[in-house]
């Protein structure tokens, strides 16, 4: 296990496979990447997640843009899941391809995954994701709660003045299924989100939180993520994801990030110290060379909100 100089261990990290995406939410903050103009292969991402393997990094998340487009997604996940010291391959995704790839990805090495769902409803939907339906994304939930993905997560980014309202219409849906509502507040990404869009569109979760913790059964932290808590209410589970000025969030991260153009990211809200793994890989570097650079961009790492 590697640990940054302020003895946060470093046990995940997330890839992003592509910047495509075949939606458009306003709240999107393409994991804090800049445009990126090309994509890495199965080979690269696979030695690149066998050097963080084997530095203690145990555990891999695939993210985009929307992972699902990539035509080679079975055979990623295949590979990841199979280096040794890898425990496991997780997914974010916008759930429209879902209901269809479900399956698919549980048969390759996929052990769970968080679906991104804003609202239930047809037009509100379409407003914060620009196009697409809700209808479709519930049936890719549905479709991964029966492929034994599990726990399957849906995540709510709660927008003020657009899905505020459909907390617990969103979570008596995941808790028919079994599945665990996020609900996560807004974050301003340098570069990504607008600031006009952060300032109009932020919700206090605090109101939430009360309520969560009113009918709560009990209330779990968890510190292998960021601190956060986790509500147990007699009919299902729910998180809460407050990033936001969160200093408690910060100093328990214990991901790192790589970009589509493979670029080692120590976090997201920076771009100006990033650590190229790309660029060596193509040019014949080593485990040794990228196991190096890895520990590099770990040093690089520290609390955002501090």
């Amino acid at each position: 296990m590697v640990v940054d100089r302020f003895g946060r261990p470093v046990t995940s990290v997330r890839i992003s496979v592509t910047q495509r995406c075949n939606l458009a939410c306003i709240y999107c903050h393409r994991e804090g990447e800049q445009a990126a103009h090309e994509e890495m292969t199965v080979e690269e991402m696979s030695r690149i997640v066998e050097a963080a393997a084997s530095l203690g990094i145990s555990k891999v998340k695939l993210t985009g843009g929307e992972p699902l487009l990539r035509e080679d997604i079975l055979d990623i996940v295949s590979a990841i899941s199979s280096t040794p010291g890898v425990e496991e391959v997780s997914m974010t995704t916008n759930g429209v391809l879902l209901r269809d790839m479900a399956w698919k990805l549980r048969e390759a090495g996929l052990k769970r995954v968080n679906v991104g769902l804003c609202s239930l409803r047809e037009d509100t939907y379409k407003r914060i994701c620009g196009r697409g339906s809700p209808d479709v994304v519930l049936e890719g939930v549905k479709a991964a709660v029966e492929a034994g993905l599990s726990p399957v997560k849906v995540n709510m980014v709660v927008l003020k003045g657009l899905n505020e309202d459909e907390v617990w219409e969103m979570f008596r849906f995941t808790s028919s299924l079994g599945a665990i509502l996020q609900i996560i507040e807004l974050e301003y990404v340098p570069g990504s989100v607008d600031r006009d869009v952060y300032e109009r569109l932020h919700a206090d979760l605090t109101p939430v939180e009360k309520l969560l913790s009113d009918r709560a059964l009990r209330v779990f932290v968890r510190g292998d993520m960021h601190n956060r808590r986790r509500y147990v209410l007699p009919d299902g589970k729910v998180e809460v994801v407050k990033p936001m000025h969160n200093r408690e969030f910060c100093m328990h991260c214990r991901r790192i990030r790589v970009t589509s153009d493979g670029k080692l990211k120590p976090c997201l809200m920076r771009n100006d110290n990033l650590v190229d793994l790309l660029g060596p890989l193509r040019s014949g570097a080593g485990l040794e060379e990228l196991r190096r650079l890895f520990k590099k961009a770990i040093l690089l790492r520290e609390p955002y909100f501090r």
